[in-house]
């Protein structure tokens, strides 16, 4: 999967008790926009382009652990596998991860694919959250 790349504001929000990554629902949302080329810069999921889901499994993350360990925090997700059924889901090139719980669905980060993608009917694509390593880390 392509790397993680946060969200500058994320961290102030996780200063100002936006984020609770242990129990708050982390949904991805895709996009065929580049982060910083629309204005106002996305950091809440209204101000982002995204595609139609209409055709689109669920983009619900399940959270595996929320944890830290000698002052180092990990965000480990379970891989989530999304599937186009009755139609075409896409184009898009960026994976973004928002929290559903906030008040203002704010972003966390996002994945660059580094070319669009568009899954036809049937088609899936597994995202890989890297359960060793987690989706992010605090130190």
């Amino acid at each position: 999967m392509a790397s993680f790349t946060k969200i500058n504001t994320f961290v102030e929000h996780l200063a100002e008790k936006v984020h609770n990554l242990g129990s708050d629902q982390i949904v991805v949302a895709l996009s065929n926009t580049a982060h910083g080329s629309e204005s106002p810069t996305p950091v809440v999921l209204a101000d982002l382009t995204q595609v139609a889901y209409t055709n689109l499994s669920s983009r619900n993350v399940t959270t595996t652990s929320s944890e830290q360990a000698a002052g180092t925090y990990k965000l480990t997700l379970t891989d989530l596998t999304l599937t186009s059924s009755g139609g075409t889901t896409g184009p898009f090139r960026y994976i973004y991860l928002y929290n559903d719980t906030a008040t203002n669905d704010e972003l966390i980060g996002y994945y660059d694919y580094g070319s669009s993608l568009t899954l036809q009917d049937g088609d899936s694509l597994t995202l890989d959250f890297d359960g060793s390593n987690g989706v992010l880390t605090i130190a």
